[in-house]
Protein backbone atom coordinates (compact mmCIF):
# COMPACT_ATOMS: atom_id res chain seq x y z
CA UNK A 1 0.00 0.00 0.00
CA UNK A 2 1.53 3.44 -0.91
CA UNK A 3 1.06 5.69 1.84
CA UNK A 4 -0.17 9.11 0.92
CA UNK A 5 0.93 12.79 2.33
CA UNK A 6 -1.11 14.35 5.07
CA UNK A 7 -1.34 15.56 8.46
CA UNK A 8 -2.64 13.95 11.04
CA UNK A 9 -5.97 14.92 12.06
CA UNK A 10 -6.13 14.44 15.83
CA UNK A 11 -4.02 16.95 17.87
CA UNK A 12 -1.77 14.90 20.47
CA UNK A 13 -0.01 13.77 17.15
CA UNK A 14 2.00 16.78 17.57
CA UNK A 15 3.28 15.67 20.69
CA UNK A 16 5.51 13.41 18.32
CA UNK A 17 6.31 15.76 16.23
CA UNK A 18 5.88 19.24 15.14
CA UNK A 19 3.86 20.13 12.25
CA UNK A 20 5.71 22.80 9.82
CA UNK A 21 3.47 25.70 9.82
CA UNK A 22 5.50 27.51 6.76
CA UNK A 23 5.36 26.52 2.85
CA UNK A 24 8.95 26.13 2.52
CA UNK A 25 8.72 23.48 5.74
CA UNK A 26 6.48 21.01 3.88
CA UNK A 27 7.08 18.72 0.92
CA UNK A 28 5.77 20.26 -2.53
CA UNK A 29 2.31 19.19 -3.34
CA UNK A 30 1.77 17.12 -6.53
CA UNK A 31 -0.78 19.46 -7.45
CA UNK A 32 -0.95 23.14 -7.05
CA UNK A 33 -3.63 23.89 -4.60
CA UNK A 34 -6.00 26.88 -4.27
CA UNK A 35 -8.92 27.84 -1.76
CA UNK A 36 -10.95 28.61 -4.30
CA UNK A 37 -13.10 25.51 -4.24
CA UNK A 38 -14.93 26.66 -0.66
CA UNK A 39 -18.15 28.57 -1.09
CA UNK A 40 -18.39 32.12 0.43
CA UNK A 41 -20.76 33.88 2.23
CA UNK A 42 -23.32 32.68 5.20
CA UNK A 43 -25.26 29.31 5.11
CA UNK A 44 -28.30 29.88 3.66
CA UNK A 45 -30.46 26.90 3.45
CA UNK A 46 -34.30 25.63 3.86
CA UNK A 47 -35.88 22.03 4.26
CA UNK A 48 -38.20 20.39 2.50
CA UNK A 49 -39.41 17.41 4.61
CA UNK A 50 -35.83 16.03 5.46
CA UNK A 51 -34.17 17.67 2.65
CA UNK A 52 -31.86 20.60 2.53
CA UNK A 53 -32.35 22.64 -0.96
CA UNK A 54 -29.11 24.46 -1.97
CA UNK A 55 -29.15 27.82 -2.77
CA UNK A 56 -25.61 29.41 -2.66
CA UNK A 57 -23.91 26.02 -3.23
CA UNK A 58 -22.58 25.88 0.32
CA UNK A 59 -23.99 22.56 1.04
CA UNK A 60 -22.75 19.64 -1.19
CA UNK A 61 -25.50 20.23 -4.40
CA UNK A 62 -27.34 16.75 -5.46
CA UNK A 63 -25.20 16.87 -8.83
CA UNK A 64 -21.85 17.07 -7.62
CA UNK A 65 -23.69 13.72 -5.52
CA UNK A 66 -25.06 11.76 -9.02
CA UNK A 67 -21.58 12.84 -10.92
CA UNK A 68 -19.60 10.89 -7.90
CA UNK A 69 -21.26 8.22 -8.04
CA UNK A 70 -21.57 7.64 -11.53
CA UNK A 71 -17.56 7.68 -12.04
CA UNK A 72 -17.45 5.30 -9.22
CA UNK A 73 -20.00 2.77 -10.09
CA UNK A 74 -18.66 -0.57 -11.26
CA UNK A 75 -15.35 -2.44 -10.34
CA UNK A 76 -16.89 -5.62 -8.84
CA UNK A 77 -19.02 -6.52 -6.19
CA UNK A 78 -17.47 -5.94 -2.79
CA UNK A 79 -17.91 -8.57 -0.03
CA UNK A 80 -16.87 -7.74 3.37
CA UNK A 81 -15.75 -11.62 4.34
CA UNK A 82 -12.92 -11.14 1.27
CA UNK A 83 -10.84 -8.68 3.37
CA UNK A 84 -8.44 -8.67 6.68
CA UNK A 85 -9.41 -6.80 9.43
CA UNK A 86 -7.23 -5.64 12.16
CA UNK A 87 -7.96 -7.02 15.55
CA UNK A 88 -4.82 -6.55 18.07
CA UNK A 89 -1.38 -4.95 18.02
CA UNK A 90 0.92 -7.67 18.33
CA UNK A 91 2.75 -6.68 21.03
CA UNK A 92 -0.29 -6.92 23.05
CA UNK A 93 -1.33 -10.38 22.74
CA UNK A 94 -1.17 -12.32 26.18
CA UNK A 95 1.60 -14.98 25.95
CA UNK A 96 -0.18 -17.35 28.13
CA UNK A 97 -4.41 -16.56 27.90
CA UNK A 98 -6.78 -16.33 25.22
CA UNK A 99 -8.18 -13.25 23.44
CA UNK A 100 -11.70 -12.93 22.86
CA UNK A 101 -12.52 -10.53 19.71
CA UNK A 102 -15.13 -9.98 17.26
CA UNK A 103 -15.74 -8.61 13.38
CA UNK A 104 -19.29 -7.93 12.79
CA UNK A 105 -20.81 -10.22 14.47
CA UNK A 106 -17.94 -13.25 13.99
CA UNK A 107 -16.91 -14.22 17.25
CA UNK A 108 -13.35 -14.98 17.50
CA UNK A 109 -10.32 -16.07 19.69
CA UNK A 110 -6.87 -15.12 19.24
CA UNK A 111 -4.22 -16.74 21.09
CA UNK A 112 -0.20 -17.64 20.83
CA UNK A 113 0.86 -21.80 20.85
CA UNK A 114 3.48 -23.35 22.51
CA UNK A 115 6.06 -21.62 19.17
CA UNK A 116 4.55 -17.87 20.05
CA UNK A 117 2.56 -18.47 16.19
CA UNK A 118 -0.15 -16.64 16.54
CA UNK A 119 -3.73 -18.59 16.02
CA UNK A 120 -7.64 -17.66 15.18
CA UNK A 121 -10.04 -19.42 15.80
CA UNK A 122 -14.26 -19.07 16.32
CA UNK A 123 -14.62 -18.63 19.40
CA UNK A 124 -17.21 -21.83 19.80
CA UNK A 125 -16.57 -25.03 21.54
CA UNK A 126 -18.06 -27.64 18.78
CA UNK A 127 -19.29 -29.61 21.90
CA UNK A 128 -21.59 -27.67 23.61
CA UNK A 129 -20.98 -24.12 22.09
CA UNK A 130 -18.90 -23.07 25.26
CA UNK A 131 -16.27 -19.48 24.44
CA UNK A 132 -13.49 -21.10 23.88
CA UNK A 133 -11.47 -18.02 25.02
CA UNK A 134 -13.09 -18.82 28.96
CA UNK A 135 -10.40 -21.35 28.90
CA UNK A 136 -6.80 -21.74 29.38
CA UNK A 137 -3.61 -22.56 27.22
CA UNK A 138 -2.45 -26.04 28.46
CA UNK A 139 1.20 -26.68 26.82
CA UNK A 140 0.27 -24.75 23.47
CA UNK A 141 -3.25 -25.71 22.97
CA UNK A 142 -6.34 -24.21 23.38
CA UNK A 143 -8.44 -25.70 26.49
CA UNK A 144 -12.39 -25.17 26.94
CA UNK A 145 -13.34 -24.50 30.44
CA UNK A 146 -16.66 -26.40 30.21
CA UNK A 147 -15.18 -30.24 29.86
CA UNK A 148 -11.63 -29.97 28.93
CA UNK A 149 -11.79 -30.55 25.10
CA UNK A 150 -8.13 -29.20 23.63
CA UNK A 151 -7.55 -27.43 20.21
CA UNK A 152 -4.35 -26.98 18.14
CA UNK A 153 -3.23 -24.47 16.45
CA UNK A 154 -5.08 -25.66 13.29
CA UNK A 155 -8.26 -25.91 15.30
CA UNK A 156 -8.36 -29.80 15.61
CA UNK A 157 -9.47 -31.49 18.91
CA UNK A 158 -6.37 -33.25 19.93
CA UNK A 159 -7.90 -34.52 23.77
CA UNK A 160 -11.19 -35.48 24.86
CA UNK A 161 -11.17 -36.60 28.24
CA UNK A 162 -14.64 -38.26 28.58
CA UNK A 163 -13.65 -40.56 25.81
CA UNK A 164 -12.98 -44.32 26.10
CA UNK A 165 -9.40 -45.47 26.34
CA UNK A 166 -8.64 -46.42 22.65
CA UNK A 167 -11.58 -44.39 21.65
CA UNK A 168 -11.26 -41.71 18.75
CA UNK A 169 -11.44 -38.22 18.84
CA UNK A 170 -14.62 -37.47 16.15
CA UNK A 171 -13.44 -36.17 12.71
CA UNK A 172 -15.47 -33.00 12.83
CA UNK A 173 -14.89 -32.04 16.74
CA UNK A 174 -12.78 -29.07 15.23
CA UNK A 175 -13.03 -25.22 15.85
CA UNK A 176 -13.73 -23.46 12.08
CA UNK A 177 -9.67 -21.86 11.58
CA UNK A 178 -8.48 -18.42 10.63
CA UNK A 179 -5.75 -17.47 9.18
CA UNK A 180 -4.04 -14.65 10.66
CA UNK A 181 -0.57 -12.45 9.70
CA UNK A 182 1.50 -10.34 11.74
CA UNK A 183 2.47 -7.13 9.59
CA UNK A 184 4.30 -4.21 11.02
CA UNK A 185 3.43 -5.09 14.36
CA UNK A 186 -0.56 -5.43 13.63
CA UNK A 187 -2.59 -8.63 13.77
CA UNK A 188 -4.97 -8.63 10.88
CA UNK A 189 -7.59 -11.65 10.11
CA UNK A 190 -8.92 -13.26 6.91
CA UNK A 191 -12.73 -13.75 7.29
CA UNK A 192 -13.46 -15.58 4.65
CA UNK A 193 -14.40 -19.05 4.98
CA UNK A 194 -14.59 -20.09 1.03
CA UNK A 195 -11.34 -18.95 -0.65
CA UNK A 196 -7.61 -18.74 0.41
CA UNK A 197 -6.39 -15.21 2.01
CA UNK A 198 -5.50 -12.96 -0.94
CA UNK A 199 -1.85 -11.54 0.35
CA UNK A 200 -2.08 -8.54 -2.21
CA UNK A 201 -4.94 -7.03 0.11
CA UNK A 202 -3.36 -7.33 3.41
CA UNK A 203 -2.71 -3.54 4.40
CA UNK A 204 1.33 -2.71 4.07
CA UNK A 205 2.64 0.95 5.26
CA UNK A 206 5.67 1.93 3.29
CA UNK A 207 6.87 4.42 6.30
CA UNK A 208 7.27 2.03 8.91
CA UNK A 209 9.84 0.11 6.81
CA UNK A 210 12.10 3.42 6.77
CA UNK A 211 15.32 2.96 9.14
CA UNK A 212 14.49 4.92 12.24
CA UNK A 213 11.31 5.03 12.35
CA UNK A 214 9.21 4.56 15.52
CA UNK A 215 5.94 4.97 16.92
CA UNK A 216 3.32 5.26 19.45
CA UNK A 217 0.20 2.71 18.94
CA UNK A 218 -2.84 2.68 21.22
CA UNK A 219 -5.92 0.45 21.18
CA UNK A 220 -9.21 1.76 22.21
CA UNK A 221 -12.40 0.12 22.45
CA UNK A 222 -15.51 2.37 22.03
CA UNK A 223 -19.43 2.28 22.22
CA UNK A 224 -20.48 3.03 18.62
CA UNK A 225 -20.28 1.64 15.14
CA UNK A 226 -16.97 1.70 13.03
CA UNK A 227 -18.48 3.70 10.41
CA UNK A 228 -19.43 6.75 12.79
CA UNK A 229 -15.67 6.36 14.33
CA UNK A 230 -14.29 6.64 10.49
CA UNK A 231 -16.59 9.38 9.76
CA UNK A 232 -15.41 11.50 13.04
CA UNK A 233 -11.57 10.50 12.19
CA UNK A 234 -11.97 11.95 8.81
CA UNK A 235 -13.35 14.63 9.98
CA UNK A 236 -11.22 17.58 10.61
CA UNK A 237 -13.28 20.28 10.94
CA UNK A 238 -14.59 19.12 14.58
CA UNK A 239 -11.12 19.10 15.92
CA UNK A 240 -10.61 22.75 17.14
CA UNK A 241 -14.35 22.72 18.81
CA UNK A 242 -14.27 19.10 20.36
CA UNK A 243 -10.53 18.53 20.91
CA UNK A 244 -10.34 22.70 22.54
CA UNK A 245 -6.69 23.03 24.38
CA UNK A 246 -6.80 19.19 24.86
CA UNK A 247 -2.68 19.91 23.97
CA UNK A 248 -1.22 22.58 22.28
CA UNK A 249 -2.72 22.60 19.13
CA UNK A 250 -6.48 22.32 19.15
CA UNK A 251 -8.02 26.01 19.47
CA UNK A 252 -11.62 26.32 18.99
CA UNK A 253 -10.59 30.36 17.28
CA UNK A 254 -9.12 27.83 14.80
CA UNK A 255 -12.15 26.60 13.31
CA UNK A 256 -12.31 27.69 9.57
CA UNK A 257 -13.97 26.76 6.63
CA UNK A 258 -11.48 24.31 4.56
CA UNK A 259 -11.07 23.20 1.00
CA UNK A 260 -11.26 19.87 -0.56
CA UNK A 261 -10.46 17.92 -3.84
CA UNK A 262 -11.30 14.50 -4.33
CA UNK A 263 -8.53 12.84 -6.58
CA UNK A 264 -9.29 9.20 -6.39
CA UNK A 265 -12.48 6.68 -6.34
CA UNK A 266 -12.40 3.24 -6.54
CA UNK A 267 -14.34 0.59 -5.48
CA UNK A 268 -12.17 0.31 -2.62
CA UNK A 269 -12.21 4.14 -1.02
CA UNK A 270 -11.10 7.15 -2.14
CA UNK A 271 -8.56 10.09 -1.79
CA UNK A 272 -7.79 13.36 -2.00
CA UNK A 273 -6.52 16.65 -0.98
CA UNK A 274 -8.05 18.83 1.80
CA UNK A 275 -6.40 21.96 4.15
CA UNK A 276 -7.08 24.77 5.70
CA UNK A 277 -8.56 28.38 4.10
CA UNK A 278 -6.45 29.83 6.16
CA UNK A 279 -3.48 28.72 4.98
CA UNK A 280 -3.96 27.04 1.27
CA UNK A 281 -0.12 26.47 0.71
CA UNK A 282 -0.32 23.33 2.81
CA UNK A 283 -2.23 21.05 1.23
CA UNK A 284 -3.36 17.50 2.76
CA UNK A 285 -4.28 13.97 1.43
CA UNK A 286 -6.59 11.53 3.07
CA UNK A 287 -6.89 7.85 2.08
CA UNK A 288 -9.49 5.58 2.87
CA UNK A 289 -9.42 2.13 2.16
CA UNK A 290 -11.83 -0.80 2.06
CA UNK A 291 -12.99 -2.18 4.73
CA UNK A 292 -11.50 0.10 7.74
CA UNK A 293 -7.93 1.96 7.43
CA UNK A 294 -7.99 5.59 7.52
CA UNK A 295 -4.22 6.81 6.43
CA UNK A 296 -2.54 10.19 6.79
CA UNK A 297 1.14 11.22 6.28
CA UNK A 298 3.36 14.41 6.15
CA UNK A 299 6.25 14.53 4.51
CA UNK A 300 8.40 17.61 4.79
CA UNK A 301 12.11 18.79 5.21
CA UNK A 302 13.36 20.20 8.49
CA UNK A 303 15.22 23.26 9.56
CA UNK A 304 18.70 20.64 9.35
CA UNK A 305 17.86 19.86 5.20
CA UNK A 306 16.31 16.21 6.58
CA UNK A 307 13.67 14.72 5.05
CA UNK A 308 11.05 13.50 8.09
CA UNK A 309 7.93 11.79 8.23
CA UNK A 310 5.11 11.68 10.25
CA UNK A 311 2.00 9.34 9.55
CA UNK A 312 -1.17 8.41 11.12
CA UNK A 313 -3.07 5.31 10.68
CA UNK A 314 -6.55 4.73 11.88
CA UNK A 315 -7.27 1.00 11.63
CA UNK A 316 -11.19 0.51 12.75
CA UNK A 317 -12.75 -2.75 13.19
CA UNK A 318 -16.02 -3.45 13.46
CA UNK A 319 -16.64 -5.04 16.80
CA UNK A 320 -20.33 -5.65 16.44
CA UNK A 321 -23.60 -3.09 16.44
CA UNK A 322 -22.32 0.14 18.03
CA UNK A 323 -19.13 -1.57 19.23
CA UNK A 324 -15.82 -0.96 17.45
CA UNK A 325 -12.16 -1.22 18.34
CA UNK A 326 -9.55 1.50 17.38
CA UNK A 327 -6.04 0.58 16.49
CA UNK A 328 -4.37 3.82 16.60
CA UNK A 329 -0.47 4.28 15.34
CA UNK A 330 1.47 7.62 15.23
CA UNK A 331 4.69 7.07 13.80
CA UNK A 332 7.32 9.60 12.56
CA UNK A 333 11.25 9.47 11.67
CA UNK A 334 12.15 12.07 14.53
CA UNK A 335 10.36 12.67 17.89
CA UNK A 336 9.98 15.91 19.61
CA UNK A 337 11.61 16.17 23.41
CA UNK A 338 8.64 16.21 24.79
CA UNK A 339 8.45 12.17 23.59
CA UNK A 340 11.57 11.72 25.26
CA UNK A 341 11.00 13.12 28.70
CA UNK A 342 7.16 11.69 29.09
CA UNK A 343 6.64 8.44 29.50
CA UNK A 344 4.33 6.19 27.00
CA UNK A 345 1.31 6.36 29.66
CA UNK A 346 0.74 9.97 29.16
CA UNK A 347 0.50 9.75 25.86
CA UNK A 348 -1.79 7.09 25.66
CA UNK A 349 -3.86 8.95 28.56
CA UNK A 350 -3.83 11.68 26.06
CA UNK A 351 -5.24 9.29 23.44
CA UNK A 352 -8.46 8.66 25.48
CA UNK A 353 -9.18 11.77 26.37
CA UNK A 354 -9.37 13.04 22.95
CA UNK A 355 -12.01 9.69 22.26
CA UNK A 356 -13.96 10.45 25.30
CA UNK A 357 -14.21 13.94 23.93
CA UNK A 358 -16.07 12.46 21.14
CA UNK A 359 -17.72 9.56 22.84
CA UNK A 360 -20.90 10.97 24.07
CA UNK A 361 -22.40 12.96 20.71
CA UNK A 362 -21.14 9.67 18.52
CA UNK A 363 -22.84 7.08 20.68
CA UNK A 364 -26.28 9.41 20.53
CA UNK A 365 -25.50 9.75 16.74
CA UNK A 366 -25.39 5.87 16.72
CA UNK A 367 -28.88 5.73 18.23
CA UNK A 368 -29.94 8.00 16.44
CA UNK A 369 -29.23 6.32 13.13
CA UNK A 370 -30.88 3.40 14.15
CA UNK A 371 -33.93 4.23 15.31
CA UNK A 372 -34.78 6.59 12.39
CA UNK A 373 -33.49 4.00 9.79
CA UNK A 374 -33.45 6.54 6.86
CA UNK A 375 -29.86 7.37 4.80
CA UNK A 376 -27.60 9.45 6.07
CA UNK A 377 -28.89 12.50 3.31
CA UNK A 378 -31.88 12.99 4.77
CA UNK A 379 -30.64 13.53 8.22
CA UNK A 380 -27.15 15.23 7.96
CA UNK A 381 -26.55 19.00 6.67
CA UNK A 382 -23.17 18.56 4.75
CA UNK A 383 -21.25 21.90 4.14
CA UNK A 384 -19.07 21.56 1.31
CA UNK A 385 -16.47 23.73 3.27
CA UNK A 386 -16.60 20.98 6.24
CA UNK A 387 -18.26 17.91 5.41
CA UNK A 388 -16.84 16.62 1.95
CA UNK A 389 -15.18 13.02 3.84
CA UNK A 390 -18.11 12.47 5.52
CA UNK A 391 -20.39 12.50 1.76
CA UNK A 392 -17.71 10.82 0.50
CA UNK A 393 -17.45 7.85 2.89
CA UNK A 394 -21.17 7.14 3.79
CA UNK A 395 -21.82 7.66 -0.78
CA UNK A 396 -18.70 4.72 -1.29
CA UNK A 397 -20.84 2.77 1.59
CA UNK A 398 -23.69 2.93 -0.96
CA UNK A 399 -21.35 1.72 -3.72
CA UNK A 400 -20.00 -1.24 -1.02
CA UNK A 401 -22.78 -1.47 1.76
CA UNK A 402 -24.72 -4.56 -0.23
CA UNK A 403 -21.73 -6.68 0.53
CA UNK A 404 -22.00 -5.81 4.27
CA UNK A 405 -23.85 -7.30 6.98
CA UNK A 406 -25.93 -3.73 7.82
CA UNK A 407 -25.11 -0.42 6.84
CA UNK A 408 -25.84 3.20 6.21
CA UNK A 409 -24.74 5.06 3.36
CA UNK A 410 -25.94 8.56 1.79
CA UNK A 411 -28.63 7.52 -0.21
CA UNK A 412 -29.33 3.72 0.84
CA UNK A 413 -29.17 1.93 3.88
CA UNK A 414 -29.59 -1.81 4.92
CA UNK A 415 -30.26 -1.60 8.97
CA UNK A 416 -29.97 -4.86 10.96
CA UNK A 417 -32.69 -7.15 11.06
CA UNK A 418 -32.75 -6.93 15.18
CA UNK A 419 -30.91 -3.73 16.35
CA UNK A 420 -28.72 -4.37 19.42
CA UNK A 421 -28.63 -2.39 22.64
CA UNK A 422 -26.37 0.54 22.15
CA UNK A 423 -25.06 1.73 25.34
CA UNK A 424 -25.19 5.39 25.74
CA UNK A 425 -22.22 7.53 26.53
CA UNK A 426 -22.40 9.24 30.27
CA UNK A 427 -22.94 12.51 31.07
CA UNK A 428 -23.23 15.00 33.80
CA UNK A 429 -23.47 13.31 37.17
CA UNK A 430 -23.68 9.91 35.96
CA UNK A 431 -20.48 10.54 33.96
CA UNK A 432 -18.51 11.53 37.13
CA UNK A 433 -19.51 8.25 38.60
CA UNK A 434 -18.75 6.11 35.95
CA UNK A 435 -15.07 7.83 35.60
CA UNK A 436 -14.47 7.28 39.24
CA UNK A 437 -15.04 4.26 39.74
CA UNK A 438 -13.97 1.08 36.70
CA UNK A 439 -16.31 -1.53 37.74
CA UNK A 440 -19.96 -1.85 38.29
CA UNK A 441 -21.04 -3.51 41.66
CA UNK A 442 -17.37 -2.89 42.98
CA UNK A 443 -15.46 -0.22 44.34
CA UNK A 444 -11.93 0.40 43.25
CA UNK A 445 -12.42 -2.99 41.89
CA UNK A 446 -13.14 -4.76 38.49
CA UNK A 447 -15.50 -7.71 38.48
CA UNK A 448 -17.65 -6.13 35.62
CA UNK A 449 -16.72 -4.76 33.10
CA UNK A 450 -18.11 -1.21 32.13
CA UNK A 451 -17.45 -0.42 28.25
CA UNK A 452 -17.73 3.17 29.18
CA UNK A 453 -15.30 3.71 31.42
CA UNK A 454 -11.43 4.05 30.42
CA UNK A 455 -10.23 0.96 32.46
CA UNK A 456 -12.00 -1.55 30.31
CA UNK A 457 -11.68 0.47 26.99
CA UNK A 458 -7.99 0.90 26.80
CA UNK A 459 -6.26 -0.25 30.05
CA UNK A 460 -6.93 -4.20 29.87
CA UNK A 461 -5.95 -3.96 26.33
CA UNK A 462 -2.21 -2.18 26.72
CA UNK A 463 0.49 -3.87 28.85
CA UNK A 464 2.24 -1.05 29.30
CA UNK A 465 -0.48 0.70 31.04
CA UNK A 466 -1.59 -1.96 33.32
CA UNK A 467 2.28 -2.43 34.31
CA UNK A 468 1.91 1.44 35.31
CA UNK A 469 -0.99 1.01 37.66
CA UNK A 470 0.20 -2.10 39.07
CA UNK A 471 3.67 -0.32 40.41
CA UNK A 472 2.14 2.83 40.94
CA UNK A 473 -0.50 1.23 42.95
CA UNK A 474 2.12 -0.42 44.83
CA UNK A 475 4.07 2.47 45.23
CA UNK A 476 1.27 4.24 46.68
CA UNK A 477 0.52 1.90 49.02
CA UNK A 478 4.01 1.32 50.50
CA UNK A 479 4.65 5.48 50.66
CA UNK A 480 0.83 5.60 52.68
CA UNK A 481 2.00 2.78 54.99
CA UNK A 482 5.64 4.18 55.84
CA UNK A 483 3.67 7.59 56.25
CA UNK A 484 1.90 6.08 59.03
CA UNK A 485 4.91 4.36 60.44
CA UNK A 486 6.18 7.76 60.07
CA UNK A 487 3.40 9.36 62.05
CA UNK A 488 3.14 6.54 65.00
CA UNK A 489 7.16 7.09 65.19
CA UNK A 490 7.01 10.52 65.90
CA UNK A 491 4.04 10.25 68.85
CA UNK A 492 6.76 7.89 70.21
CA UNK A 493 10.12 9.99 70.04
CA UNK A 494 11.38 11.46 72.86
CA UNK A 495 12.57 14.53 71.90
CA UNK A 496 10.92 17.41 70.17
CA UNK A 497 13.16 17.54 67.29
CA UNK A 498 13.37 14.33 66.02
CA UNK A 499 9.14 14.39 65.99
CA UNK A 500 9.69 17.14 63.82
CA UNK A 501 11.50 15.35 61.28
CA UNK A 502 9.04 12.12 61.67
CA UNK A 503 6.24 14.60 61.04
CA UNK A 504 7.96 16.23 58.05
CA UNK A 505 9.00 12.72 56.26
CA UNK A 506 5.47 11.60 57.03
CA UNK A 507 3.89 14.65 54.96
CA UNK A 508 6.85 14.12 52.15
CA UNK A 509 5.78 10.42 51.76
CA UNK A 510 1.81 11.21 52.25
CA UNK A 511 2.29 13.23 49.50
CA UNK A 512 3.97 10.91 47.26
CA UNK A 513 1.29 8.62 47.69
CA UNK A 514 -0.93 11.16 46.60
CA UNK A 515 0.68 11.46 43.73
CA UNK A 516 1.05 7.86 42.97
CA UNK A 517 -2.91 8.03 43.40
CA UNK A 518 -3.02 10.91 41.06
CA UNK A 519 -0.78 9.28 38.32
CA UNK A 520 -3.06 5.82 38.20
CA UNK A 521 -6.43 8.52 38.52
CA UNK A 522 -5.09 9.62 35.21
CA UNK A 523 -4.38 6.91 33.34
CA UNK A 524 -7.84 4.82 34.60
CA UNK A 525 -10.38 7.93 34.44
CA UNK A 526 -12.47 9.48 31.84
CA UNK A 527 -12.20 12.59 30.84
CA UNK A 528 -15.32 14.72 31.94
CA UNK A 529 -16.30 17.90 30.63
CA UNK A 530 -16.59 20.39 33.13
CA UNK A 531 -19.57 22.25 31.89
CA UNK A 532 -21.35 19.18 31.90
CA UNK A 533 -21.38 18.71 35.29
CA UNK A 534 -24.19 18.71 37.45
Amino acid sequence: MTTPRATATLPFSSLLLPIPSSPSAATPPRRAGTAAAVGHGGVRWRRRGCRAVVEDGVLLPKEEEDEAAAAASGGGRYDWREEWYPLYLAKEVPDDAALPLTVFDRQLVLYRDAAGVLRCHEDRCPHRLAKLSEGQLVDGKLECLYHGWQFDGEGKCVKIPQLPDGAKIPRNACARNYEVRDSQGVVWVWMSESSSPDERKLPWFEPYARPGFTDLSTVHELPYDHSILLENLMDPAHVPISHDRTDWTAKREDAQPLFFEVTERTPRGFAGYWGKQRTPHLRNLLRFEAPCVLTNTLEFVDKDGKEQCLSAHFLCRPAGQGKSMLLVRFGSTARSPLARVFPSWYFHQNACKVFEQDMGFLSSQNEVLLREKVPTKELYLNLRSSDTWVAEYRRWMDRAGHGMPYYFGHSTLSPPPVPAVVEQAPAGAVAGMSASFPAKGGVGTTHAPNPTNRYFRHVVHCKGCRGSVKKYTSLKNAFAALAAAAVAAAILAATRQLKAVLLASAAALAAASYACNWVISLITTNFIRTHRRL
